[in-house]
This record gives C-alpha cells, structure tokens and sequence, in this order.
C-alpha cells in the first residue's frame, strides 16, 4: 500500500439530460469520463472514479458518491472548487472528504434511494419537461399505492430486470433478489407525483420497468392482484413498459 496515497470520497450532482450515462465509454460524453478528465487536468495523474453505481443516459442524481484515489497533496477545499470550475455546469461536486483507504464507493454502500417523478397537469412546463414523465391518464392513485406495498420486502425482481444487469450465469451471488425498504408513492402538489424508492440494490432498469407497470396498473390496465402475480412469475415479458430515463433521479447512497 502507498501511504502516502489518499482516498477521497466526492458526493456529485448532475443533470444527466447531456450524457450517455454515467459510465465512461468510447466515443460518448459521461459523467464519469468528464470528472475523470478533470481530475487529470488538476494533478497529472490517470485517475479511475469508481461510483456508487450507474445511470442510464438521462437519468439524473443529487447524491451520487463516488471515490478515488491521489498521491496528489491537493487539498479536498481546491479539489471541490477546481473541479467544479473546469466541470460544466449540469455537473457539480457538493463534497470532497477524506475517507479510510478500504473505503469503496459501491461495495461500501448499504442501500440507494431513487426519486421517479411524474407531471399530471395538462400542459407541461418547459421547466419540468426533462426531469418529470408527462402523464395526462387519469390515474388511480390508491390503486398504485396498494401496488407499491407489495414491493416491501425482500423479492426476486427478475420480472422488473432488463438483460445485462448481472452475469446470469454466475450463481454465487444473490441473482435478482434485492430487499426494499420503501416503496411509495407521494403527491407533491396537485401536479406531481414522485416515486420513492429506496432499496439494498437495484436491477438494470428495474425502477423504470416498475414505474411503467405501476402506470398500468394506475391506468385500470392490470389490477393489484396481477401486480402481484408479475412480481412472482420472474418474467419480464409479463410486466409493463419501461417508464422513460429522464423522470428518474438517484436521490441517495446510504453507507
């Protein structure tokens, strides 16, 4: 081990309308790649960011945690506002600290919390437009709720998860089941709906591929009991449609 190499933990904001994601890749703009950009720009070093997780193309966050490591002597106060002067501004570092050099930011996490946001009203404002679904159905919203309850507990999701979320065929690990402490559905104001979610991990997709059920089911399309029937079937062919990427927000990593 390098002692004199540091491990800093960074709690990011983003607005994901621009990127590809948060993963870096080829060829595409991310999140991840433009903060690792600057981060070699600031101390001349190839620097990995590891997140708390990934987001899709359009998906946003307001505390998505992510770490890396320096031997740069940089402090966390010029690391926060250099970056923050080089990044654009659908990106923004909120805290830079120092954190126990076994410190990860994805194995370390105990639990995420997802925000899904759906605008009701008639005519949506341009505002809202790239962070809230415009649903104009009238929905039944107890119908959802009682849909939503279900979800608590500990479940095997394979009916909500896309392909690509996880190497089938490795059979070590926990598969599909995830654990959800909350499951709810809230009315912020008479326009708006918000989804919270908040659970041990998450499925490729699986909180859009939930959203776009619960609209069915909020629809008068599917009744609560074949809600239920969906989520222990474990096929996804039987669930609804995935709920677009820019309504959905990763709230926060809990360690």
């Amino acid at each position: 081990m390098n002692h004199s190499c540091r491990n800093l933990r960074v709690l990011i904001a983003y607005d994901g309308t621009e990127f590809s994601g948060w993963q870096k890749q080829k060829h595409v703009r991310t999140i991840q790649g433009d903060i690792e950009a600057c981060l070699k720009r600031m101390t001349r070093e190839n620097i990995p960011l590891h997140g708390a997780g990934r987001t899709d193309a359009g998906v946003h966050a307001e505390g998505m945690v992510a770490h890396f490591k320096t031997i740069s002597h940089i402090s966390t106060e010029d690391f926060l506002f250099g970056l923050n002067s080089m990044l654009p501004g659908s990106i923004r570092i909120l805290d830079v600290i120092p954190v126990d050099y076994k410190f990860h930011a994805r194995f370390s996490a105990r639990k995420k919390q997802y925000h899904y946001t759906i605008f009701t009203g008639r005519i949506q404002p341009p505002s809202k437009r790239l962070y809230s679904l415009h649903i104009r159905d009238n929905l039944n919203l107890k119908k959802m709720s009682e849909c939503m309850s279900h979800l608590q507990g500990t479940h095997d999701f394979s009916s909500f998860e896309n392909s690509g979320s996880r190497d089938k065929s490795d059979l070590s690990g926990r598969g599909a089941v995830r654990t959800l402490s909350k499951a709810s559905l809230t009315q912020k104001d008479n326009n708006s709906l918000v989804f919270d979610f908040i659970g041990d991990g998450f499925l490729r997709h699986m909180v859009r591929n939930l959203v776009g059920t619960l609209l069915e089911s909020g629809r008068e399309r599917l009744s609560v009991d074949l809600f239920k029937e969906i989520l222990q079937a474990k096929d996804r062919t039987l669930a609804g449609p995935k709920a677009p990427p820019h309504g959905l927000s990763l709230i926060k990593i809990f360690y």
